[in-house]
């Protein structure tokens, strides 16, 4: 076909326009829009830095992050890790107060402290969503936690009813195998060297967390999982260096050796989990009644979705991302609450011994049953201090996708608010001059008389979106701490390091521990 000198124009002038509109469209995005946004913060009294272009504040951060993380810092009756942390927000807050703004590559990020505020983010569905994943972060986890509207409303619905009380009482004889394994294990080691023995509590307590999520959620053992966890701690690490900086679209298909790296991962993780499915599914097809965990849910799930139109269930692909959100977040989170936990009795002898004295009080030298787990009041104290302190999730951060009114701020579209965990939990206004130390005497009477705003704590989320899994979370921190606590005076190592790290913080130099056989 013969190419006209008219066609030939047409094509160029196609071409010309796809790039003006690609080039403006890049101009506005790294350049007019954040310098627009800006002036609109400033107007309203909010401060922070000046924007720079592409990466905002983001080389600032990293930079000060690097520094924070080489080398550790001074344990003391303050636990004030946000320089550590989050070192650019705490350092900004303390220039311009709380009423400021940070920039996340070139998109603004406005700090909520105010309670009734956050109270706003937290419910306002519709106004303040979760920001837009970025394509990094799909390989990690998706999932409930990150979907919204319909989507989040139907697999919430699905899953919600798999962590209710009745359920979890059925679920605690697995807590309870995974648990005496570990507890065997750590006798053992004590035995070995007399009646006491120096241990990094950290690597055993992620283990046990995966397995109980294994059993519970799977029906199946760590060892069958292991591979799994392996992999998505690997990803995680990577994903999370990745966004240290800016995301450029398009960037992740280029065949880097990292890029590379985080495919294969994905599909190895992907592959195991379908394995597993592939088995349960084997099972219901033999006539088997579905399981009454997590897995059964899904599938019953998945199994409504191929008999109707695909609008009441999930679909193979749902089910595979609702299992990888599972398996690294419930691993994760009470994991980390455990081992700060063991780190802070281990320096605060007097709670140990208090913890103790309670859980022999109530079951002897017997197992904990689910009732006495649910009346433990002081370890329940101590739990929620930890939280307060050492929380998964160091900030929690929502974006508009329309002009938005909180409180006294009109917020225009494309703008993120972030609630730093670690901040509020840490605010004075709100919980008093003691709020950096560990003094689980706040809780005695519950969250609503620890704080100035209940809103104010919220170390599993808030509002609708509040963490689904927080309750199994608890029921298996107090009863893997009361067998700890039935077979072990415990105390830190001189050898240990303090130094909390990211993501979900996380003890960078490990927990060595001192066990004394009871």
């Amino acid at each position: 076909m013969e190419v006209t000198g008219a066609s030939w124009v047409a094509l160029s002038l196609v071409f010309v326009s796809i790039t003006v509109r690609w080039a403006w469209s890049m101009l506005d995005w790294l350049r007019l829009k954040p310098k627009k946004l800006e002036r609109c913060l400033r107007e309203q009294g909010l401060q922070g830095k000046s924007y720079r272009f592409l990466y905002g504040d983001l080389k600032e951060n990293s930079i000060l992050l690097n520094q924070a993380r080489s080398k550790p810092m001074k344990l003391s009756a303050s636990h004030d890790i946000a320089p550590r942390l989050i070192p650019f927000l705490d350092q900004t807050i303390k220039n311009y107060g709380k009423n400021s703004f940070v920039w996340n590559g070139p998109v603004p990020r406005v700090t909520i402290m105010n309670p009734e505020d956050m109270k706003d983010v937290f419910t306002k569905l519709d106004d303040f969503r979760r920001p837009p994943p970025n394509p990094l972060l799909k390989l990690l986890t998706t999932g409930v936690a990150s979907y919204e509207g319909e989507k989040w409303a139907k697999h919430r619905k699905i899953i919600n009813p798999t962590f209710h009380v009745e359920k979890l009482k059925i679920m605690l004889p697995a807590f309870h195998k995974s648990c005496d394994e570990m507890i065997k294990e750590w006798e053992s080691l004590a035995s070995k060297e007399g009646s006491s023995c120096q241990l990094d509590v950290w690597p055993s307590l992620q283990h046990l967390t995966a397995d109980v999520i294994s059993r519970t959620a799977f029906g199946s053992s760590y060892q069958e999982g292991r591979k799994i966890f392996e992999l998505l701690k690997e990803q995680a690490m990577l994903v999370i260096s990745s966004l240290q900086s800016v995301y450029i679209p398009g960037w992740r298909f280029l065949p880097t050796k990292k890029n590379n790296r985080m495919k294969k991962i994905d599909k190895e993780v992907k592959g195991l989990l379908k394995g597993i499915i592939s088995e349960r599914e084997k099972t219901i097809e033999a006539g088997e009644a579905t399981k009454d965990d997590l897995l059964g849910a899904l599938m019953e799930s998945k199994f409504k979705d191929t008999q109707g139109d695909g609008k009441g269930g999930m679909s193979s692909d749902d089910v595979i991302e609702e299992c990888k959100l599972f398996y690294f977040a419930g691993q994760e989170t009470t994991s980390v609450l455990l081992v700060w936990t063991m780190i802070l009795l281990g320096q605060n002898q007097n709670w140990q011994d208090r913890e103790r004295q309670e859980v022999l009080q109530v079951f002897g030298s017997n197992k904990p049953d689910f009732d006495g787990l649910t009346h433990l009041k002081v370890v329940t104290m101590v739990l929620l201090e930890v939280l307060r302190l050492y929380p998964a999730l160091v900030l929690v951060t929502r974006t508009t996708g329309r002009e938005t009114q909180l409180g006294k701020l009109s917020l225009p579209a494309g703008v993120q608010v972030s609630l730093p965990t670690l901040l509020i939990h840490r605010d004075k206004e709100l919980w008093g001059d003691d709020a950096n130390e560990f003094n689980p005497e706040r809780f005695s009477e519950g969250v609503s008389k620890a704080t100035k705003s209940p809103i104010s704590f919220f170390p599993f989320g808030g509002g609708p979106r509040i963490c689904i899994g927080q309750n199994f979370a608890m029921l298996e921190a107090k009863l893997a701490l009361s067998l700890i606590l039935q077979h072990f005076h415990f105390e830190l190592s001189p050898s240990y390091a303090h130094a909390p790290s990211s993501p979900m913080i996380r003890p960078q130099y490990g927990a060595p521990i001192i066990l004394q056989k009871r």
